[in-house]
């Protein structure tokens, strides 16, 4: 795979480096280094931006919005938004949004698709349950297919999801539910999309480690769901399901922000000009380590560089999205270690916020390792936990 850069793609960087820096939010850039959590108005205002350029889903069919980029150009700008760390967009583009446009009927693309590009339609993902995490099949919130009172055919659903990102901020969900008690567990499985404004929805917040409020509980009591609402066929959830995780544990591999991460650590542990302190960078020790993480994160930019070639002949994202999630987690996961060590005691939870005579002139930067670290325990988890993806390369990829 030829990995040159063309002068006209240099260009293209230049470009959108430019318009990141003149078009990002001011007032989520001082938040964000301040280590304050965007509020929902934050985070879609940058998805609207994005949107009015027409770069918030370049990986997207141009006939549903999408860019028209090769693979290069979007490797670049996925780079640039890193390298500027930029805020997320909300939670559907990357996920519920191809699903629409491939297993969507036509009115479910036109009554989804421009909603969530433009910011209207939040969703939130209902998939685990607190019995049903890696062994997702085993899900058991049920949907039962009755006739109401108005003649029209609707879902009953029953039951409780967990870990609901971002819950609390949405218009809708995609929630996978058991329509065919019966049969296999992967075989009685159904997608459908929720109005969460509806009767019997209730949203309650879990609060992370870090002190966050980004997932939640959600229980649904009798919830009348119309069957328009199905995507795709009845019980052939899981094949949606699966092509949808394939999409969430490619993002999940953050190459580009590691790359940036990395750049941020070895620029705080060479420490101040003009201190005398001895710089941690000099340490043999770490030194080796953030070496090895760089080796590490380099094999996995190829490997990201190969999957996206592999995407832009039509083929969609097979078990080396499984790789690229255990391996990105993992990668992440060392960095916020590696950052948290650099910080030493300016990173203590118990520092923040500390007044008067115990006052700590604190960075920002050390101020957000702790949390930072705590929050990054989840990613080898979600999206399916690191051992359900080694069995299921395992399977695809060495046949046992």
């Amino acid at each position: 795979m030829d990995l040159d850069f063309l002068p006209e793609h240099a260009e293209f960087r230049k470009e959108v480096r430019g318009w990141i820096e003149a078009n990002f939010p001011a007032e989520s850039r001082r938040k964000m280094d301040a280590g304050e959590h965007l509020t929902k108005e934050d985070i879609l205002a940058w998805h609207r931006i994005l949107n009015d350029k027409g770069w918030l889903v370049p990986s997207w069919p141009v006939e549903y919005g999408g860019t028209g980029w090769d693979s290069v150009r979007k490797y670049i700008f996925s780079e640039e938004l890193a390298r500027a760390q930029t805020s997320q967009t909300s939670f559907g583009i990357g996920m519920i949004g191809p699903v629409l446009y491939t297993f969507g009927t036509p009115e479910q693309k036109a009554r989804f698709l421009p909603g969530t590009m433009n910011g209207d339609i939040w969703w939130c993902q209902g998939y685990s349950e607190p019995g049903a995490g890696s062994d997702l099949a085993g899900l058991s919130t049920r949907a039962e297919r009755v006739k109401g009172d108005d003649g029209k055919e609707y879902y009953v659903v029953n039951g409780q999801k967990t870990w609901t990102t971002q819950g609390h901020f949405a218009d809708w969900g995609f929630f996978l539910v058991r329509t065919d008690p019966t049969a296999k567990k992967q075989e009685g499985i159904s997608f459908l999309l929720i109005d969460m404004t509806s009767p019997g929805v209730e949203v309650r917040p879990i609060i992370t480690i870090e002190g966050s409020h980004e997932v939640n509980d959600t229980f649904l009591t009798n919830v009348k769901v119309p069957v328009e609402n199905l995507i795709g066929e009845e019980n052939k959830g899981w094949t949606v399901a699966k092509y949808l995780l394939g999409h969430e544990r490619t993002g999940i591999a953050g190459v580009a922000r590691s790359k940036r991460g990395i750049e941020k650590l070895r620029e705080i542990a060479a420490g101040e000009p003009g201190d005398d302190a001895r710089p941690l960078i000099k340490d043999p020790d770490f030194r080796r380590k953030v070496a090895e993480l760089e080796v590490d994160l380099a094999a996995l930019e190829y490997t990201e560089l190969r999957t996206l070639a592999s995407e832009s002949r039509g083929k969609g994202p097979g078990p080396e999205a499984s790789l690229l999630k255990v391996k990105g987690t993992e990668v992440g996961q060392r960095l916020t270690e590696l950052t948290l060590e650099a910080a030493a005691h300016y990173g203590a939870p118990f520092a923040r916020g500390l007044t008067g005579d115990n006052a700590l002139p604190i960075p920002s930067w050390a101020s957000k390792a702790a949390p930072t670290y705590f929050n990054m325990r989840k990613t080898s988890i979600f999206g399916g936990s690191n051992e359900i993806q080694r069995n299921i390369m395992a399977k695809a990829v060495l046949g046992l």
